[in-house]
């Protein structure tokens, strides 16, 4: 899923600003962690999903969540090499908001 979808899904911009670091960010869940590892192995050419990490996912996920979490990724690979034929640049459906100031006492 891309930043805006994310967000409209109820993902903070922290979690947006942190998925680089996913496996090691205390604001993902454990589940949340796997679903990103599937999303980040459907990148690889050809792709790979280990059957170690599809062993995880199956203690994890039920088969429907498996197929509707492929599908996401599968779309989101798809969406993104399209658009970079086209030269599709980020139509700003998705703006981080400003950090709020810490208060200092």
């Amino acid at each position: 899923m891309n930043a805006a979808g994310g967000s409209k899904a109820g993902a903070t911009d922290e979690e947006i600003e942190a998925l680089p670091e996913f496996r090691t960010s205390p604001l993902f869940t454990p589940a949340e962690k796997l679903a990103f590892e599937l999303a980040e192995a459907t990148l690889q050419v050809p792709v790979e999903v280990s059957d170690e990490l599809f062993a995880r996912l199956r203690v994890q996920y039920s088969e429907a969540e498996l197929v509707e979490l492929a599908a996401i990724a599968a779309l989101e690979n798809f969406r993104s090499r399209f658009n970079r034929v086209f030269r599709v640049e980020a139509n700003g459906f998705y703006c981080p908001l400003p950090r709020r100031p810490v208060a200092v006492s």
